[in-house]
C-alpha cells in the first residue's frame, strides 16, 4: 500500500462480482469515492477492515491486482451562484460545455435538516395546472409524488411545474432519461428563458444505472445551498424514482442480500425516506420541496416503490387518461395533498375548500351516472347534467394542460356549476353562492 496525502492505494482484491469487489483497508469509511482500476467507484459496506465498493461502470475486466485508490471522502459538490443554468452528470461534473463551479465543497447525502429547526410549512406553490392547485394545492416545504403509468407524459408535466411554479429555484434530478427526455428538459428551459433559475443533474439510459443513486443527493445539496445559504424558495424535481429503487436493487442483489417485497432492497423505506425527509420550510423562509414521479406497473400502486413512498410522503397526485375527453388529467378521486388545508381558504379566496369540494363531488355524481348507463339503467336530468359537467371539467380544470391562476380556476368552477345544476345542487353555502354564483 501507498499513500499520498489523504489517498491511500491497494492492489489486492479478495472478491469481485458484476457491481461490486471487495478488499481489505484500513480507516475507510461509508460512502468514500474511489477508484478501482480508474472506474469511479463507492463505499457500501465495511465490516472490520474488508471493505464493499460498488464500481459504478461495472466490473467486467478488472482484475485481482487492481488498483484501487481511495479518495478519503463521499461524493461533493462545489455549490454557489454558478450553478444556476447548468447540466450536471451524476458526479456533479458539467456536461453543457461550460466550466467547472467555483464555490465552496460540499459533501452530499448528508442528513436531513434538525426537527428543531424546522417550522410548519405555510406558503403557497401555485403551478398553473388546476387539477394540482385547486384540488389538491402545493406547500412549499411539501414532498408529494406523481404516481403514473410509463405513457404518461410526465416528463412533460414536470417540465411544466418548473415553468410555473412561484419559486426562486428549480433543480431537476433526472435518472434513467432518455437522450430525448434530457433534449426535451434542456430545449424547454432554454426556450422559456428559465435556465438561470434550474439547476439540472442528469444520468441518462447511456450511462451505468447505478450512477442514478448519486443523482438524488447531487439535487439535494444544490437545493440546500440555496434554501439554507440563500433563503430561496427551492422546488425539486426527481424523475424517475422507480428507476433509483430499480438501481437500489440491482447493487443489492450483485451483493447477494436477500431481497424483500417485490425483489426490493429491505432498506428501501430508509433509502427513500432519506430523500424526501430533505424537503424542508425553514424559519428562514427558504424551503425545499419535492415533488417525484414514481412510474407504476399497470396502475399497480401496491408494488413496495409506491406502497412505501406513500407511506412518507403527503400525498400524491395520480395522472390518467380521461376516456370521455382524451385528455391526460390529475385524477381527483386517487390525488391527495394531505396539506393543502394550510393554505386554502387562507393564502387563497375564501371559496376554494368549497368550490373544491363540490367540484369533486359533483365529478363523483357524474361517474356513477355514468356506471348506471353502461348498465342499461334509465338517466335522470340530474345524471345527463352531470354526465355534461363532468367532460367540462375534465377539459377546462383537470387536464393537465390547463394553465391558469387560482382565481381563474375558482371563477371557471362557478361558471361550470351556474351551466348545469342550480346553487342548491352544489351544496356550498348560501353566503359563497350569494358572492360568487355566475348568472348563466
Amino acid at each position: 500500500m501507498a499513500t499520498k496525502a489523504f489517498q491511500k492505494t491497494y492492489t489486492r482484491l479478495e472478491a469481485i462480482t458484476k457491481a461490486t469487489v471487495s478488499l481489505h483497508a484500513e480507516g475507510v469509511s461509508n460512502d468514500e469515492l474511489a477508484t478501482v482500476e480508474g472506474r469511479l467507484a463507492q463505499v457500501v459496506k465495511t465490516r472490520g477492515d474488508l471493505v464493499t465498493l460498488q464500481v459504478f461502470a461495472g466490473t467486467e475486466g478488472i482484475p485481482t491486482n487492481a488498483h484501487v485508490l481511495f479518495r478519503g471522502a463521499p461524493p461533493t459538490l462545489n455549490v454557489s451562484g454558478q450553478l444556476a443554468g447548468r447540466f450536471f452528470n451524476a458526479y456533479g461534473e458539467p456536461i453543457d460545455g461550460g466550466p467547472e463551479v467555483e464555490g465552496e465543497t460540499r459533501e452530499v447525502g448528508g442528513p436531513s435538516v434538525n426537527p428543531y429547526k424546522r417550522r410548519q410549512p405555510s406558503e403557497l406553490i401555485p403551478t398553473g395546472i388546476a387539477g394540482i392547485d385547486l384540488n389538491n394545492t402545493l406547500v412549499s416545504g411539501q414532498k408529494i409524488p406523481f404516481f403514473a403509468d410509463p405513457d404518461q407524459p410526465y416528463n412533460a408535466v414536470m417540465a411544466d411545474v418548473a415553468l410555473r411554479a412561484d419559486v426562486d429555484k428549480i433543480i431537476l434530478g433526472g435518472m434513467g432519461l432518455s437522450n430525448d427526455d434530457y433534449l426535451f428538459f434542456r430545449h424547454a428551459f432554454e426556450a422559456a428563458g428559465a435556465l438561470d433559475r434550474i439547476v439540472s443533474f442528469v444520468n441518462t439510459t447511456e450511462e451505468p444505472p447505478v450512477e442514478r443513486l448519486l443523482i438524488p443527493d447531487m439535487a439535494l445539496a444544490a437545493a440546500e445551498y440555496f434554501a439554507v445559504d440563500c433563503n430561496e424558495k427551492v422546488l425539486v424535481l426527481l424523475t424517475d424514482m422507480t428507476l433509483y429503487a430499480d438501481a437500489l436493487s440491482i447493487v443489492s442483489n450483485r451483493m447477494d442480500q436477500i431481497p424483500s417485497k417485490d425483489s426490493m432492497p429491505g432498506s428501501l423505506y430508509s433509502d427513500l425516506a432519506r430523500i424526501y425527509e430533505k424537503a424542508v420550510q425553514l424559519p428562514t423562509g427558504g424551503s425545499i420541496t419535492i415533488i417525484a414521479v414514481t412510474t407504476l406497473n399497470d396502475g399497480d400502486i401496491t408494488h413496495a416503490i409506491p406502497d412505501n413512498t406513500g407511506y412518507i410522503t403527503e400525498g400524491q397526485l395520480f395522472l390518467r387518461a380521461d376516456s370521455d375527453t382524451g385528455k391526460v388529467i390529475v385524477d381527483p378521486f386517487r390525488s391527495l395533498s394531505r396539506l393543502k388545508q394550510l393554505v386554502q381558504g387562507k393564502k387563497t379566496r375564501e371559496d376554494h375548500a368549497q368550490v373544491m369540494n363540490a367540484g369533486v363531488r359533483l365529478y363523483a355524481d357524474a361517474q356513477n351516472a355514468k356506471t348506471k348507463l353502461e348498465n342499461g339503467f334509465d338517466l335522470s336530468d340530474y345524471d345527463l347534467r352531470c354526465l355534461d359537467y363532468a367532460k367540462d371539467y375534465a377539459v377546462r380544470l383537470l387536464s393537465i394542460d390547463v394553465n391558469i391562476s387560482i382565481t381563474e380556476m375558482l371563477d371557471t368552477a362557478w361558471e361550470l356549476f351556474a351551466k348545469y345544476f342550480s346553487p342548491a345542487e352544489t351544496g356550498i353555502k348560501q353566503t359563497l353562492i350569494d358572492k360568487y354564483w355566475k348568472q348563466k
